[in-house]
This record gives structure tokens, sequence and C-alpha cells, in this order.
């Protein structure tokens, strides 16, 4: 049985939990658990890198413990911090072991395993009330680092005829295919793949994943959008925007709003 290392940074800010979150998910961690005052945070023992987390953790200022552990029902330990996320009357985002959520227009129910981590339940928030004011019928959709399978999984309910969604985690592919499957979705493509073919075009892209990757791709993403296309980003924090507005300058998309939330950042663009 794999082994995993257990990360807990103690005495930490929401804002320190926020970027530990983006910077340790972009560095292999695969999942988040956190209260008040503290963060916990999960990683294969043979891809941990005490000396990266070190790092990070002087970076910030804060102190952590290290401790490896059995993968012993690992997925009660995801299911018992998973809290259902609602976005307005839109949309509810939901596992199985929750009640039936009442006055939403649509309901997806997912299993919580460690493709889903708690510091993203914002960043899933922004991305869904956007997804709200985009027409998908009819649209070829690119979920680029699916994790889950939420919002493509969306997509496909609000009319998308056409969905490829992507991610390099094995454990996030399945994931997602089993909750593609068990919210009925028939119009999902679904790869294990760090990034898009080049050949491909689409009305509308979503990328929740973290400013690196997202900088890394932003060419291949421009150019896979068609004209009048939308490209919607998140995964990153408040502080990324500079560094993704001046990446945008060497294209000129037309930027159409930015939110934040819980100290996260949705950039929305058009082509």
């Amino acid at each position: 049985m794999s082994k995993y290392v257990q990360i807990e940074f103690v005495a930490v800010s929401t804002e320190q939990k926020n970027i530990l979150i983006a910077t340790l998910a972009a560095s292999g961690f695969e999942g988040f658990e956190e209260n008040d005052t503290a963060l916990k945070a999960f990683i294969p023992e043979n891809v941990c890198s005490i000396s990266l987390v070190n790092e990070i953790a002087d970076r910030l200022q804060v102190s952590f413990n290290k401790t490896v552990i059995e993968e012993t029902n690992w997925n009660e330990v995801w299911e018992s911090n998973f809290d259902p996320v609602i976005v307005d009357d839109f949309v509810a985002v939901r596992a199985e072991f929750h009640e039936p959520a009442k006055g939403v227009e649509h309901e997806i129910v997912i299993t919580p395993k460690m493709s889903f981590g708690t510091g993203h339940h914002a960043t899933t928030h922004m991305m869904v009330q956007q997804m709200r004011l985009i027409d998908f019928r009819n649209k070829t959709v690119f979920d680029f680092g699916t994790g889950t399978g939420v919002l493509a999984i969306l997509a496909e309910k609000l009319g998308a005829k056409e969905v490829l969604a992507i991610d390099i985690d094995e454990w996030s592919i399945e994931n997602a295919n089993e909750n593609i499957r068990r919210n009925h979705c028939s119009r999902i493509s679904l790869q294990k793949a760090a990034s898009v073919n080049v050949d491909n075009s689409f009305d509308v892209i979503l990328a929740n994943i973290n400013k690196n990757v997202i900088l890394d791709n932003f060419s291949t993403m421009v150019n896979s959008l068609n004209p009048g296309g939308i490209l919607l980003l998140s995964g990153l924090l408040p502080e990324d925007k500079d560094d993704i507005f001046r990446k945008n300058e060497e294209y000129s998309l037309h930027l159409i709003r930015t939110d934040v939330r819980a100290n996260w950042l949705c950039i929305k663009y058009s082509r």
C-alpha cells in the first residue's frame, strides 16, 4: 500500500492558507484539509520534497509538522472535510451523502476524492458563476485540468455539444470518469494529458488550474480559441493578475471582467 506524507502548517492566516494551497497544488500535492488556523497538505511519499516545503514555509514565515501516513480510508478523510458548493440559485455541487439541494437550477453529484481540494471551493464558485453568463448551447468546450469533472459536467448540462476534459493526474481522470457517469453525461471526452492538442479549436476554454500552468499554456489556449470565444481562468491569487495581464499583451484578448472571492482570482477574456 502506498504511503502519503501529511504536511501540517499551524497558526496560519486565511491569506497564508490560500497561498500555500496554490503553491503546493502546483508542486504535486494532491489534497488539502483546512480549519480556522491550520492547513494539512497531502502528497505521495515518493514525490515529496521537504526542501521545497521548507523553502515555501520560510518564504511565508510559517511552521509545519511532517507525518507519514498509510493510504487507509483515504476517501473517508476527504468526505469528512467536503461541504457542498452552492452557487446562488444556479448550481449545487454535492456528494451522495449530502441531502439533495433545493431551489437550484442544476445539481451535480460527485465523489469528493483527492482531486477536489478544499481550497478550490472559491475558485469553483467563481467559475460556475461566470459559466452562468456564457451561452454554451451547441458550443465546443475545453476543460483544462478537469479535476473532479465538475465544470465539464456543468458545460454539458448547459447545452455544450462537445466537451474535451483533460487532466495530467491519473487519480483525477478516474474520479472525473466516475462523476461523468454518475451525472449521466454523454458528450464529454476525457483524456489524460498535460496540454491541449494544437489542432483542436473551441468556443469556450475553462482553466481552473494555477498561474504557472496557465502561463505555460497561454499561447496554446489562445490559438485554440475560436473567434468570439471565451477564455475563463481561475486557480489564481490576486497577486497573479499582473503576470496574466502582461502575458495577454502578446495576444490582445479582450478583458471582460475579474472577480475575487476568498482571496482567489477569476479572469474572463473573449477573443
